[in-house]
């Protein structure tokens, strides 16, 4: 190590200490002290921050016994370092019950049998203790210039690893996505004790001896980086290296991955293939193997991350993008291949676990994303997703891709709307999309909804309101009234107005249903059909 923590033990070996006496708690001379402070009043408690010797005549409680075992209760509630009392002019001795209480709690009490100068023990250990600072910080520095220059030249993070243990000379333990990749030194004979240690990932603690230090990237966890020490504490200078090198870490394996990205793109053609169906089971299974993906038959799906326009998307940092997603999805279980069109992201997304799970994990994945630091900091304008249907063959998955291209078009028209990033959900919209692509649509809502249109559009009546509400909750007129928030006697005569427009078998099955749809219809037309209403009406 090229710094060592400063222990009562040490401080006693010190100039002014030749006449001393330990009274009570030799088996805490151990312990480190990191600051020395005069003290001469009785109440302490909010002046102190931890590890501090103390240094005092007695002024402050003199003979009174009690006072000062207020005191040394005190100092040890605020985890001092120990007591150092100047015996003659104010204290002659120290009560049993002071000592008993130091014991118990192995609190050093040191007696001055001589008048000593207190300014020049804090002086000389202070001197002391802002040059082991800025020694701390001296050594922090070069390990970060060595560090600094390895990035430049390394290939693999092992020599990173390797650099941290031999400087600390610490156990390293090095695991990527909870898996354990690294040991430095690699072969270790341990005892149980040490191997109970290692195999422990404990959180922070003074007396700790293993410490772990998360690495994020791309606001995510991708790594830890841990150190075991078996034969003394970790240090706070072992902490502050601990945190350089998992930066370090951070940026190589960033480096590696943007690297890595960059390449996929090269493959952009072959990928365009498969989201067109020209590659067979054979050929797409070939180039999973390729690209190290551990492949069984689970399936897959196609999803879209589309911009509103194509000067969003040449604004934003899409290899970056590309690179978050591929990040937050693999940790959901799916091994994603992004392929650019315009202004959209196509992911072909490799199913890795078990099928009956995969919509939650993708839900919970797009959560990660809209909530990320790079949507929600950089204010990226919404842009919209969409999920094509699962294919459990992977060489279909150009059907995936149709349903996706679908989902995107049904967002577009319902705008708001829209309540779903799943093709499989949208239920009756894809129906009243297709129909939309075979016949007249808005022909076929004004043959069913135009009288309805009309008297809201003259009289601002809430007939279509009403009329959609009441079909929801199955001609209930109590549950209609409550959700609407109006009387009976209003709900009544708007029901008879309804009555009057649609005819009074509105509500028999197969003109209820007919009319249901057609609300449906309504409702995919209205975001941009809202001003031809309008204009028909007049």
């Amino acid at each position: 190590m090229k710094t060592s923590k400063l222990t009562v033990s040490d401080i006693l070996k010190r100039k002014h200490f030749e006449h001393i006496q330990i009274a009570a708690g030799h088996q805490g001379l151990h312990r480190t002290v990191k600051w020395v402070h005069v003290v001469e009043v009785t109440k302490i408690s909010n002046l102190l921050k931890g590890k501090e010797l103390i240094l005092s005549t007695g002024v402050g409680w003199k003979e009174n016994k009690e006072l000062f075992i207020s005191f040394v209760q005190q100092l040890i509630e605020c985890d001092a370092s120990g007591l150092c009392v100047e015996i003659g002019t104010y204290a002659s001795s120290i009560p049993q019950e002071v000592i008993d209480l130091a014991n118990e709690y192995q609190f050093p009490i040191i007696l001055f049998l001589k008048e000593v100068p207190f300014v020049e023990i804090t002086q000389d250990i202070h001197t002391y203790l802002i040059n082991q600072h800025y020694q701390i910080i001296s050594n922090l520095e070069s390990y970060s210039q060595e560090l600094n220059k390895k990035l430049l030249s390394i290939d693999h993070y092992d020599e990173i690893l390797k650099f941290l243990h031999h400087y600390l000379g610490h156990q390293v333990i090095f695991k990527i996505n909870g898996k354990e990749v690294e040991l430095v030194p690699k072969y270790v004979k341990r005892s149980n004790e040490e191997q109970q240690l290692l195999d422990s990932a404990s959180a922070l603690h003074p007396q700790q001896k293993i410490a772990s230090q998360s690495i994020r990237i791309l606001g995510n966890e991708y790594a830890e980086l841990s150190i075991v020490s078996i034969d003394k504490e970790i240090s706070e200078f072992d902490l502050l290296i601990l945190d350089r090198t998992a930066t370090a870490l951070a940026q190589h394996l960033l480096r590696d991955l943007y690297v890595e990205e960059k390449k996929r793109a090269q493959e952009h053609e072959w990928l365009k293939g498969w989201l067109e169906g020209e590659h067979t089971s054979e050929a797409i299974f070939d180039y999973l193997t390729d690209h190290e993906v551990e492949l069984r038959p689970k399936g897959g799906f196609v999803s879209i991350c589309r911009f509103k326009s194509s000067k969003q998307y040449l604004n934003l940092d899409i290899t970056y993008f590309k690179l978050l997603c591929r990040t937050i999805f693999e940790q959901q279980g799916f091994s994603a291949f992004p392929v650019d069109f315009r202004n959209s992201v196509v992911f072909i997304m490799v199913n890795k676990r078990d099928i009956k799970t995969w919509k939650s994990r993708m839900k919970m994945g797009i959560k990660y994303l809209l909530e990320s630091d790079f949507v929600n900091k950089k204010r990226i304008p919404k842009f919209l997703i969409a999920v094509g249907k699962f294919v459990e063959n992977l060489s279909h998955m150009d059907k995936s891709y149709r349903t996706a291209l679908e989902t995107i078009k049904i967002q577009n028209q319902l705008g708001e709307k829209a309540n779903s990033y799943f093709y499989e959900d949208l239920h009756i919209y894809r129906i009243i999309s297709l129909i939309h692509k075979c016949s007249d649509l808005h022909e076929v809502v004004m043959e069913y909804l135009e009288p309805v249109i009309q008297y809201d559009k003259k009289y601002n009546g809430k007939l279509m309101e009403t009329l959609k509400v009441y079909l929801e909750c199955n001609g209930s007129k109590k549950e209609t009234a409550k959700r609407l928030f109006v009387v009976r006697q209003t709900l009544y005569h708007r029901i008879q107005k309804l009555e009057k427009l649609l005819g009074d078998d509105f509500m028999n099955p197969e003109k209820r249903l007919a009319i249901e749809f057609i609300i449906k219809a309504y409702e995919y037309l209205m975001p941009n059909n809202e001003n031809q209403y309008a204009q028909n009406d007049k």
